[in-house]
This record gives C-alpha cells, sequence and structure tokens, in this order.
C-alpha cells in the first residue's frame, strides 16, 4: 500500500485515468452524503477583515477605467486620436506585467513568513502607489506609478489560502463566492467613483472650479478616494487581521504521545519524565517528510496542468473584454464605439455589477452544491460567449442616440427625456453586461475552488492559489495590449466582418469557446477538497481505490 505521501502526491494522476463513469457515480454520492450535512457558520470575525483587505484591489483598478482613455489623451502622447486605445492598454498591462513578476514570490513568501506580515506590505504598497498615480503630470510618470503598483499587488493570492484555511468543505463554495463578490462590489464602486469624480474643476465647476489642486491634478480626487478605502483595508488588517498559517505540530504531537503510551503504558510518572526525549526522537521522522517542500514538479500534476491552461485562456477572453469595453464605449459610434464619456462609461460598469450580488451570495453557492464547481466553471463561459458577441452590436444603435444621454455632452446639464432608441440601448447594453458579468462570476468563483482543491495539502495551498494568480496576471498582461492594437488596428482598416471593428469581441469569444473545450478534459475529482481530508481519510481512501 502507498504511504501516505505518495498518495497525496499520486492522487491526482490516478484520478485523471479513472473512468468518466466513475468518477460521476463517486462525486454523486459524495454530493448525497454531503446534503445532510448542516453547513458550518461562517466566520465573520475574519471574514470581515479579509473583505476589507480584498476591496482595495477592485476599487484600484477599476477606478482608472472611466477616465484612462481620456487621461493618455490630456498627456498628448498618441500621434492621433486612433492610438489612444494602444497607448491606454499600455497603462493597463503595465500593472499586471508588474504583478505577474512579483505574485508568486509574494504566495511563497506568505507560506513561510504567514499570511498577515505580506498581507500588510500589500496593503503599503496599494496606497503609495496610487497616491503617485493620483498626481501623475505625463504618460511616464502614470506608467511607472502602476509598475509599482504591480510590484507589491500579491494580495489575492493569499487572501485565498486564508480563505481555505478558516473555511470546511460545508462552507467553502460561501466562502470562496466572496473573493468575486468583492471584486464585483469593488468594480461597480471603483467604475462609479472613476466615472464621477474624475476632472471635477470642468464636471462640478461650481463645487471645484476655483480649486487648484484639482486643476493641476484632474485625477487625483477619485485617486484619493480609492486610497481612503486602501486605508480602512490596512487599518483592519494592522489591528483584527490573525495569522491562519500553521505549522500542523498536532499529528506531531499525537504522534509522540501515543508513541510515549505505548512504551510505558503502567509508568505514567516515567512517562512524564522522559517525553521530551521520545518527542524528540519521534519528531525526526516525521520531518524527514518534509511536507512544505514539495518541488514544482511533483504539483503539476496533468489535473493541474489541464486546469490552469483552460483557466488561462478564459482568463484572457475576459482580460480583453475588460480593458476592450472602456476603450470601445469612448470610442466614436463611426468608429464602432458608443461615444460616451467617463460618466456614461462608470454608470455603464456600474450597472450590471449591482445586480449580480444575488448571485453571488445566494445563487451561486447553491449552483455549486447541487452540480459542483466544475459544473458551474462551464455554465459561466456559455454565457460569456454570446455576450462577446453580441456587445458590438450595439454600436449600430448608439450611433444615433442623444449624445446628452450616453454621456458625451457636457455632463454638468440635466439629461433630456430618452427616445425610444436610446432606451433600447441602454436596455440591451445593461442585459448584455448582466450576461457577461454572470459568466464571469460562475467561471472565476469556480475557479477559485478548483484552484483549491488542486492543492494535495494545507501547505501547498499559497503555491497552488499564487500559480493561479500568475496564470491570471499573464492574460492580464496580454489581454490589455492584444484588445488594444486589436481595436485600433481594426478601426483603421475597412475590412468586413469580423475584422472591422467586432475583432476585439470576436477574439474574446473565441478564447472562451476554446476553454470550454479544454474543460471537458478535466476530471470530476477536481470538485473534492484534497487538502482538507486528513492524513488519516487519505490513507482510507487510498485503501479503497486499492
Amino acid at each position: 500500500m502507498a504511504s501516505s505521501t505518495e498518495y497525496r502526491h499520486n492522487r491526482r494522476e490516478n484520478a485523471d485515468i479513472q473512468q468518466q463513469d466513475d468518477s460521476i457515480t463517486v462525486n454523486s454520492v459524495d454530493r448525497a452524503t454531503n446534503d445532510s450535512v448542516k453547513e458550518t457558520p461562517l466566520p465573520w470575525d475574519m471574514l470581515l477583515v479579509l473583505l476589507a483587505v480584498r476591496l482595495s484591489e477592485p476599487i484600484n483598478a477599476t477606478l482608472i477605467l472611466p477616465f484612462a482613455y481620456q487621461m493618455v489623451a490630456d498627456f498628448n502622447v498618441a500621434k492621433s486620436p486612433k492610438d489612444i486605445a494602444f497607448y491606454a492598454s499600455l497603462l493597463f498591462a503595465s500593472f499586471s506585467v508588474c504583478q505577474t513578476l512579483t505574485v508568486m514570490y509574494w504566495a511563497r513568501l506568505s507560506d513561510r513568513i504567514g499570511r498577515r506580515p505580506v498581507l500588510v506590505v500589500g496593503l503599503v504598497g496599494y496606497l503609495v502607489s496610487f497616491l503617485l498615480f493620483g498626481v501623475s503630470r505625463s504618460f511616464t510618470w502614470a506608467l511607472v506609478a502602476r509598475c509599482i503598483n504591480g510590484l507589491l499587488a500579491g494580495n489575492v493570492a493569499v487572501i485565498k489560502s486564508v480563505m481555505a484555511e478558516i473555511s470546511d468543505d460545508t462552507n467553502r463554495p460561501r466562502m470562496m463566492a466572496l473573493i468575486p463578490l468583492m471584486w464585483n462590489v469593488g468594480s461597480v464602486a471603483g467604475a462609479a467613483v472613476g466615472g464621477i469624480f474624475a476632472d471635477p474643476v470642468h464636471q462640478y465647476p461650481n463645487l471645484f472650479g476655483s480649486s487648484k489642486i484639482f486643476r493641476t491634478f484632474p485625477y487625483l480626487l477619485p485617486c484619493l478616494i480609492g486610497c481612503s478605502v486602501t486605508v480602512f483595508g490596512l487599518t483592519m488588517a494592522v489591528f483584527k487581521l490573525k495569522e491562519t498559517l500553521v505549522k500542523e505540530p498536532a499529528l506531531i504531537e499525537h504522534v509522540s504521545s501515543s508513541a510515549t503510551r505505548q512504551s510505558s503504558p503502567s509508568s505514567p510518572s516515567l512517562a512524564t519524565e522522559t517525553t521530551h526525549l521520545i518527542q524528540e526522537d519521534t519528531r525526526k521522522p516525521v520531518e524527514l517528510k518534509q511536507p512544505h517542500q514539495r518541488t514544482v514538479g511533483e504539483l503539476l500534476t496533468p489535473t493541474v496542468i489541464r486546469t490552469m491552461a483552460t483557466n488561462t485562456v478564459m482568463g484572457l477572453g475576459i482580460a480583453m473584454s475588460e480593458q476592450a469595453y472602456p476603450i470601445f464605449a469612448a470610442s466614436d459610434p463611426v468608429d464602432g464605439g458608443l461615444g460616451f464619456a467617463s460618466r456614461g462609461i462608470g454608470f455603464s460598469l456600474a450597472i450590471a455589477g449591482v445586480t449580480v450580488l444575488y448571485l453571488q451570495l445566494v445563487t451561486y453557492p447553491r449552483l455549486e452544491h447541487k452540480y459542483g464547481a466544475l459544473s458551474c466553471y462551464r455554465t459561466g463561459q456559455k454565457f460569456l460567449i454570446p455576450a462577446y458577441l453580441a456587445m458590438p452590436f450595439l454600436s449600430l444603435l448608439a450611433a444615433g442616440a442623444n449624445k446628452a444621454v450616453v454621456g458625451y455632452a457636457n455632463e454638468a446639464e440635466p439629461l433630456p427625456w430618452a427616445s425610444l432608441r436610446e432606451c433600447i440601448l441602454w436596455l440591451l447594453l445593461v442585459l448584455v453586461m448582466l450576461a457577461k458579468t454572470t459568466g464571469a462570476v460562475l467561471a472565476f468563483t469556480s475557479v477559485n475552488l478548483l484552484t483549491a482543491n488542486l492543492a494535495p495539502s494545507r501547505a501547498e495551498l499559497g503555491f497552488m492559489n499564487g500559480l493561479q494568480q500568475v496564470a491570471l496576471c499573464g492574460t492580464r498582461v496580454v489581454g490589455p495590449i492584444v484588445a488594444g492594437g486589436a481595436f485600433s488596428w481594426s478601426i483603421k482598416h475597412s475590412l468586413p466582418y469580423p475584422f472591422n471593428s467586432h475583432l476585439v469581441w470576436v477574439l474574446c469569444a473565441v478564447m472562451t469557446a476554446i476553454s470550454l473545450q479544454m474543460s471537458s478534459k478535466i476530471p470530476e475529482s477536481v470538485n473534492t477538497f484534497l487538502a482538507g481530508q486528513s492524513s488519516r481519510d487519505i490513507d482510507d481512501n487510498a485503501e479503497t481505490e486499492a
């Protein structure tokens, strides 16, 4: 019979070669059994702190989306208006480039020194770098500030590890759903703040017309609001966050005490006198296993590679769409855009996110409990494909819409009554954004669960979450550059569909369709949280499967 350590390493490979019918049957039995298990109450004392820490990143990430296009235009770095999209995409991608270089380091560092100090350093990095971004006077300055932000942004992988450590099998889906929930809440708030408070001197001349600081730094006000959220998260982390990384001494002590009792069953005083010596002897063979030192090759099983691969391709499509939308929305309808100004962009980004909160809080945990994370992951991608393909067709309606309604004209004036065409435009835009956001929620929430399930023990949670974050960071590096370049290229050339202004959205749909096909190769066994099983459970399962 294989040892416990060997079983942990080979469990995923064994699952890969199991017949699909057997996998489905086993998981069906497991879920039927879990239906009778009551969900453990959520540890809100820790969760509230983690959610406050998590909120700072999406707010800071999406806050620049409504005004990035205008900000680049103000820097006068683009040779023509059609080149602005490319430079804006560089600004978006710089954060992810630097985050990709360091996120694995922060994740592994949290496995060694603890989760709390890494989270605190990340929050300080957010605060300093975003203040620098708010006072940018040139494109180079803004680019450097975004790079500093990315180099210190490793918190999301660490937060996922903490979530896995403070949860169990009954409440983990609901807790993991809170991570993308906070992203959507932060995205809604960030987009709204960025759109409403950017360039306040011109948007609200009666309030800020005499402000010299906001005239000199037109994008400082939204950045200050974003920094206030980071300060709140930092305060909570410093004073309320508890360390969750445990070196697992309980098993060693249990083995030591058992050996002591067996060696001296009738001599309690002798056992007490020699306890330290016996523990020293029994610890040594346990330490030789070195559960914290699995190599990368041992951890990269076929199932891990397949899951990370489909996650990367899916994430690339989402990253491209997230960066393409503000450029698409700000572009003139003649160029295949919507003609929105900053307030219209912020409003359109926020409106779908508000509706999806119910999905993450209530609907997703029920869907995952009934169908499993892998099935929810595939369903999310099926929502994304039609949403991507439908988005560029909205430009046809925007071409004849009242510009004051969509936020193109003077935004300080009251909006007139909308025409039927304008109402249809916003109704369809909301529906498309809702479908897109719903798909992203199902996909990202599910892949967070699947990533945690892939870890063979709690000691590798940081590595797995860091690996996933590296993959996502890579997509956020390539995505903005490809999206901005493809959109700029497509509007410069008069080519037929799909090489016209629809090109970037068609590419997003193709990426998602490829990811959906790749996910069909992932076994159903990834629905099981392997790291949450005790050594005794693992040995029992090994004997059963043998």
